[in-house]
This record gives structure tokens, C-alpha cells and sequence, in this order.
């Protein structure tokens, strides 16, 4: 067998919608609590995203912490593999110009009406899918389109940009810069995409989840960065289960799927979805990932101590630039 690595990535990067209801709802103090201060007063809250496999992966543990400090969640989903801010604006287009078009209906049968429709919800997340995180052109007017869409559906939602993170360091290719050229590297893409992201989140006024932000700085840390360290493995006659060391890893990367060993290094792995859902826990819930006592079973525990540290750092500092929401819908 040889490892072949444009075979399919990953067995979740499905081309479908999940919408599900996890443990009950966002907590919400009822009086003014500070950043990092535990105690809060349950309330339900509807969290509704809208996205790909990248919102999946960021949101993976986010009933569990929920859970951990007695928060309800109900989650949302509309969700599509690799799915654009332009195709889910499209598939809105296809609705809206004929209700019974399949084109329309994606989102297992439904469509993104339909689903939004179902219901209050209090956030509702959109992203861009991570290969045009990196081509500002791609991002509008389709974010701004789906903004005003989700506003006028529901008024009283809050619209926040999740900020998706960069490709491993060892990945095969990065982000689209323009419609031919791709980044040349991990650095790049995370710079190149955070902008795109930031000028986004300035144009409609909406708070970030700075997944992306955390990621870089795991990335870059001299102590915790992942470092490929793969030159005794034979990738010729690669043994089944074995793997590369991939120690820190916050991506896939190589993985066994039956009998063919795969690369993903885009997508994350239990440590990057763990990250991932520490910022949004936080972000949500206005508290401190510090305290949050669950960690995933494949997650060493100082890796996850590290990871909360993270997460609350990055979280802190996205205080700084939150932009003025937008009341023009």
C-alpha cells in the first residue's frame, strides 16, 4: 500500500446539514460579570451556524463545555462541505426565486429560510470556507447579502464572523490570494485571511471568533508549535496503524482511512476542535476558558492546559477590536 495524499481527507467532510439540539442553551449573567468570573445565572440562548466542516470542527466540543458550567445549548446547523459564502447565498437566491427548486433546498431537503425560520435565535455565526479565506474579492457581497438576510428573518440575532485558522505548515498548498496564485505559507494565509476576515467584520459591524488568531499563536510558539518530524518513517511502505510524530498537531494530518494512509492538513484534529470551541465557549459566554475542567480523550492535559491559556489570551484581545454592530440592516 502507498500513501497517496490526494485521496478524499476526511470522512466528516460530508456534503450535508446537521441540526441538532445540544444539552440546552447559552448562560448569561443578570447582572455585569467580568471577563473570567464563574459564577453565572443559566438562560436559554439558540445558537445557529451557518457554515462547513471548518464550523463544524470549531464547534465540535462546545455542547460538552456548555454542559461543564450548566449552560443549555441549542444548536442550529446549515452546513455544507466546503461550502462559500457565495453558495450559500446562492442556494438563498434559488429559494427565494422558487421555493420548490431543489438548488434552493440543500440543506437536507430544507432551505436556509426554512431553517432560520424555525424558531428565535440569539446568534447566528457565518464564515467563509478556508481556500477563499485569502481573496478578499470572494468574501462580498455575499457576506453583507447573507448579513442582511439572516437580519430580516431575525431582528434580534446577533451576527458574529468566525474567523477560521491557516492550513498546517506541511500542507501542499494554502489559501487563493487572487483567482490563480495560492500563499506560499502558514504565516501568510493566516495574515492574508485575518485581514480579509477583520475588513469583513469592520464592514458589517459584527463581533469575531478569533479561531484563526489562536491557531497562529500555537503555531508560532517555540515550546508548543507542531514541528514535522517524519524522516525515520517510510511513506513508501507505510504499516498500518502506524503514524508520523505529529506532537501538537492542531490538524489531521496523516491518518489511515481503511487500507490508504491520507493527509488532511486543513482540517482540525480533537486539540484544534478543543481550541476551537474554547473560543467560541468564551466568546458566547462572556467567562474564561481557564476554569473549564472537560478535556478530549485524545488531548494530553498539559497540551490542554495550554490551549485554555490560549484561547482566554486570544479571546481578551479580540475585546480590543470589536467592531460597532451595524442597526442598518
Amino acid at each position: 500500500m502507498k500513501f497517496n495524499p490526494m485521496l478524499p481527507l476526511r470522512i466528516f467532510f460530508f456534503i450535508s446539514v446537521f441540526i441538532f439540539q445540544a444539552g440546552g442553551v447559552l448562560a448569561l449573567p443578570t447582572a455585569k460579570v467580568g471577563f473570567g468570573e464563574q459564577k453565572t445565572k443559566s438562560k436559554k440562548v439558540r445558537l445557529f451556524i451557518i457554515g462547513n466542516s471548518f464550523s463544524q470542527n470549531a464547534s465540535k466540543f462546545l455542547p460538552q463545555l456548555a454542559k461543564e458550567k450548566g449552560h443549555d445549548l441549542l444548536i442550529g446547523r446549515a452546513e455544507l462541505g466546503g461550502c462559500s459564502l457565495q453558495r450559500h447565498w446562492e442556494i438563498v437566491e434559488a429559494y427565494e426565486a422558487n421555493p420548490q427548486d431543489p438548488k434552493g433546498r440543500q440543506y437536507a431537503g430544507k432551505s436556509l429560510k426554512m431553517l432560520l425560520s424555525e424558531g428565535e435565535w440569539d446568534v447566528v455565526t457565518i464564515q467563509q470556507n478556508s481556500l477563499n479565506t485569502t481573496f478578499l474579492e470572494t468574501f462580498q457581497p455575499y457576506a453583507t447579502n447573507l448579513y442582511n438576510y439572516i437580519k430580516k428573518l431575525q431582528p434580534n440575532a446577533e451576527v458574529i464572523l468566525h474567523q477560521t485558522w491557516a492550513y498546517r505548515t506541511d500542507a501542499k498548498g494554502f489559501g487563493f490570494v487572487n483567482k490563480t496564485d495560492r500563499a506560499k505559507t502558514e504565516k501568510e494565509m493566516w495574515e492574508k485571511s485575518r485581514a480579509n476576515y477583520h475588513t469583513i467584520a469592520q464592514e458589517l459591524g459584527v463581533r469575531l471568533f478569533p479561531v484563526g488568531d489562536a491557531f497562529w499563536q500555537v503555531s508560532s510558539s517555540g515550546k508548543w508549535a507542531y514541528r514535522p518530524e517524519n524522516l525515520a518513517y517510510d511513506f513508501a511502505k507505510p504499516v498500518k496503524p502506524n503514524l508520523p510524530n505529529q506532537k501538537n498537531s492542531l490538524h489531521v494530518g496523516y491518518l489511515w482511512q481503511g487500507k490508504n494512509l491520507n493527509f488532511d492538513p486543513n482540517h482540525a484534529n480533537q486539540a484544534g476542535e478543543y481550541l476551537g470551541s474554547l473560543i467560541w465557549y468564551s466568546v458566547l459566554f462572556n467567562e474564561s476558558p481557564s476554569s473549564l475542567d472537560f478535556v478530549p480523550q485524545e488531548v494530553p492535559a498539559d497540551f490542554a492546559k495550554y490551549l485554555r491559556k490560549v484561547a482566554k489570551k486570544e479571546v481578551q484581545k479580540s475585546k480590543n477590536y470589536s467592531y460597532k454592530p451595524n442597526t442598518a440592516a
